[in-house]
């Protein structure tokens, strides 16, 4: 449940200081709100300042903010490490996710750091594209008198890396601020990268900035609470062995997909989420794979390797299922292979490649004797799975559901590959068995603070895991808000997900509309958005009435088809030209009433 409590006028603090606090506190739980308040007395009790910023006198004046924009918590993680360097050099410093940001801000600000991702085709993540739109469309005017710089987090293999901190830095750079420190476009292993960066990042700006106390007495009471806010001991870095309780495949025996639904026991680990988070899976490679990379390689596994013998590496440290560009280009220069240098000289074919095979298929195609060093040196470091939580803690309480699908694509020579995470938890994952997980906290996705907001859920496919939450937790809430869903698949008999709660939703009028498309169960295929066309006038009524509109799935089709028909719909049913649906719609997103989960 949300709270939505207030700091009376009489209190002590200033008005900045409650406007602070208030933000953080209406993000809490109940239990969140008990474990912060006592945390708050022990700190009155015993005389101690929270550790947040360092508070010395003030020199030039002025105040470091670092922004993230973050899709999977990567940016988050490198700039909260940023936030420390930064508080160790005693600076005032605040760190904001740019979802919570206002953009004109920027105007106020004398140093800032930003830490941004980019996802799908060069494209901002979903917290920065407010931001990163006003930035671009020159809204913000000019940024003289400002110092920044920008660390980019992406991944080599897709063809615009570390696009969007690029853009950032541009756009500063044409409003005409100061770059304190040169750009990092870092890849997937960026962590030590990014620490060396954060450190020459904040020395630089210490040169210019002392430690003010009025900005560090503005932030230290909600920074203590923010940084206090019940989250688990564990943590990416550190994941809980729970245990898989349930794993049953929801669609049909004909169904052109597998997909399962997950039941995760998180009995005695203190784990709390909220309707919208995500659940990071750590897993294991198949055996059949590892032996399967070996045998091309001429290995036999039980070579040294700096994460302990080649076979266990192999299994639990490093990507098999994720090809990139640097392993092809790497092993061409390594196996001296005349056709793979080719092929590794031209960047569509290495793209391609890259979007349709896996390490292994590569080892087959160029067979090539390794020693365990070369072949490690190659690949990437295993990194952890998100899935969208398709529960909600109100309703299942010790538990975490998944809504997953089972990646697997034919190969032209009949095997079929699998996706590492998916197929960990379908196929190779027993009853019972321990599997490593941790939470990812999205506070991008949200139910609206009223459970008497009308909420609008586009969740077709996979996407339908957070509503499942969703409507758990406005259940349990007894919320008096509308609920309608639109949900799409191929076959209403063999693909309609969690189709027995919907109905029972339906007829105890929790959900008040559902909206249907089966793409395949007709001559023509109709879709979500097609959907939202068709109901574009009532859309646009509930719009209007004050709903939340939300949307998880597919970021490369789904998601850019249903923002174009909603683009529409706005523009037609509200007779808007073109850009003032634009608007209308960055509206929404400012309001946080437009959010999306996509990947």
């Amino acid at each position: 449940m949300q709270l939505t409590a207030q700091i009376p006028n009489i209190s002590p603090l200033s008005d900045e200081q409650q406007r602070q606090l208030n933000q953080v506190l209406t993000t809490l739980n109940t239990q969140q709100l008990a474990w912060v308040s006592g945390y708050l007395y022990g700190l009155s009790q015993s005389g101690q300042q929270p550790v947040t910023t360092t508070t010395t006198s003030a020199a030039p004046g002025g105040s470091l903010t670092i922004l993230y924009g973050s899709q999977t918590g990567n940016a988050k993680g490198a700039a909260a490490v940023i936030q420390k360097q930064a508080q160790a050099l005693g600076l005032p410093v605040t760190l904001v996710s740019m979802a919570d940001y206002k953009p004109k801000q920027l105007k106020k600000e004398s140093h800032l750091l930003v830490v941004v991702s980019t996802y799908g085709e060069g494209e901002p993540p979903e917290s920065a594209v407010d931001l990163f739109e006003q930035l671009k469309k020159g809204k913000i005017g000019k940024l003289e008198g400002l110092k920044f710089a920008v660390l980019g987090l992406g991944d080599s293999s897709y063809e615009f890396f570390c696009q969007t901190g690029k853009d950032f830095d541009g756009f500063f750079a044409k409003a005409g601020a100061d770059r304190i420190h040169d750009l990092a476009s870092l890849d997937v292993d960026y962590q030590e990268a990014a620490k060396a960066w954060g450190e020459q990042a904040v020395k630089a700006i210490a040169t210019t900035l002392s430690a003010g106390g009025a900005a560090s007495a503005a932030t230290s009471l909600a920074g203590a609470v923010q940084s206090a806010v019940g989250h688990s001991q564990y943590h990416k870095e550190n994941p809980f062995p729970a245990r898989l309780s349930l794993n049953q495949k929801v669609t049909g025996r004909d169904s052109t997909k597998d997909i399962r639904h997950i039941e995760i026991n998180l009995e005695e680990s203190g784990i709390t989420y909220q309707p919208g988070d995500a659940l990071g899976i750590w897993f294991d490679n198949d055996a059949a794979l590892v032996d399967e990379v070996l045998a091309l390689t001429g290995l036999a596994g039980d070579e040294a390797t700096a994460q302990g013998p080649l076979r266990a590496a192999l299994t639990r440290h490093f990507e098999l299922t994720r090809l990139h560009g640097g392993f092809i280009t790497g092993l061409a220069d390594i196996s001296g292979n005349a056709a793979l240098k080719d092929l590794a000289g031209d960047k569509a074919q290495v793209n391609a490649l890259v979007a349709s095979a896996q390490v292994v298929d590569v080892l087959k195609r160029f067979p090539a004797k390794l020693g365990a060093e070369q072949l490690v040196s190659l690949l990437r470091p295993l990194t952890p799975r998100l899935y969208s939580i398709a529960s909600a803690q109100s309703e299942v309480e010790e538990e975490v559901h998944l809504t997953v699908g089972v990646v697997r694509y034919p190969q032209a020579d009949g095997t079929v590959r699998s996706g590492g995470a998916s197929s960990y938890l379908a196929d190779r994952l027993a009853e019972e068995a321990e599997v490593r997980v941790f939470v990812e906290h999205n506070d991008n996705f949200r139910l609206p603070a009223s459970p008497d907001t009308p909420v609008i859920m586009v969740g077709p496919g996979t996407g339908i895991a957070p509503f499942r939450a969703f409507m758990q937790e406005r259940e349990a809430q007894g919320a008096e808000g509308k609920n309608w869903l639109f949900f799409g698949n191929p076959h209403f008999t063999q693909d309609f997900l969690y189709q027995v709660e919907w109905q029972r939703y339906v007829k105890s009028g929790l959900l008040s509309k559902i909206s249907l498309a089966f793409s395949r169960d007709q001559g023509h295929k109709i879709y979500v958005q097609d959907r939202l066309r068709e109901a574009g006038l009532e859309l646009y009524q509930w719009l209007e009435a004050g709903a939340h509109f939300y949307v998880c799935g597919d970021a490369n089709h789904m998601a850019k088809d249903v923002q174009q028909a909603l683009l529409d719909v706005i523009a037609e049913h509200g007779h808007k030209s073109r850009e003032e649906a634009e608007e209308y719609l960055s509206e929404l997103r400012r309001a946080k009433r437009y959010q999306r989960d996509v990947y």
